[in-house]
């Protein structure tokens, strides 16, 4: 845990990750603690409305914000397990938050940009040289996609980041102890990533465990940062329920799952 510490205020927690700060970016990685849902109770899922009421909900964003400070934003995207990368420039641009996606891009003060997860990976970017940051949503498909590499070229793109200069945080999610996928997605990470097999633990049938975090790492490695600059969480979710919310672990028990939100943005 040196490279992240535990904030927490009127019943919630939230993970903030050292190098980010230090870097002169707010962040934090949520948990479920300390909301009002029924997830069984007392739940903080901050999205997900098909699952929970639109109240709920707001008043768990509120909840969460107050982290922050006054005067920031959120915005989001509809997640689509994709690899688009949207750029964040106005206010406008920050509202539309039915835009689909699973990262975005920004350099705007007063703003954080968020991904959802509940077992997926969330990655935090940011550049101290140019002052823009990145939030993605790296599932096994987005993975796959290299949605990460994608977002880090976004920032060079849009906002001239070198990617030398980027530091980043991996975020709580299932983890490759516990991840297991089956064998048509051992195939598609053998043809697309040289040290696939690095990434997987073989069970049975063909079936294996996926170490994700490493994974989005090496991506991030590979367009060009330092892997001292790189901060992973050392939580999985589908182990550590008390914590964070997994998809895997609690739909099929609850019929539902609340989300967890990742964020970063200016201070």
């Amino acid at each position: 845990m040196d490279h992240f510490y535990w904030k927490e205020k009127n019943g919630l927690k939230l993970l903030v990750a050292n190098n980010l700060e230090a870097a002169g970016f707010v962040n934090g990685f949520s948990t479920r603690l300390g909301g009002v849902s029924p997830f069984p109770e007392n739940d903080l899922n901050l999205a997900g409305y098909s699952e929970d009421t639109e109240e709920n909900i707001e008043e768990n964003r509120h909840r969460f914000l107050k982290f922050f400070g006054n005067g920031y934003r959120l915005s989001t995207v509809w997640q689509i397990h994709g690899d688009t990368v949207k750029t964040v420039r106005s206010s406008e641009d920050a509202s539309q938050t039915e835009d689909r996606a699973d990262a975005l891009v920004s350099e705007m003060k007063g703003l954080l940009v968020g991904v959802k997860t509940a077992d997926c990976v969330p990655v935090l970017i940011a550049d101290p040289e140019s002052g823009a940051f990145s939030a993605v949503h790296a599932g096994w498909r987005g993975t796959l996609q290299r949605i990460v590499e994608k977002a880090v070229q976004g920032l060079a793109t849009e906002f001239g980041s070198n990617p030398g200069d980027l530091v980043a945080a991996i975020g709580p999610a299932a983890g490759g102890e516990c991840y297991e996928v089956g064998p048509e997605v051992v195939e598609q990470f053998a043809s697309e990533f040289s040290r696939s097999e690095e990434y997987f633990s073989e069970t049975n049938g063909g079936h294996a465990l996926v170490d994700l975090h490493l994974a989005n790492q090496d991506q991030l490695v590979g367009m060009g940062l330092d892997r001292d600059k790189i901060s992973t969480a050392p939580f999985c979710t589908m182990e550590r329920t008390d914590l964070f919310f997994s998809y895997r672990k609690e739909k099929g028990k609850l019929g539902k799952t609340g989300r967890l939100l990742s964020v970063i943005g200016r201070a």
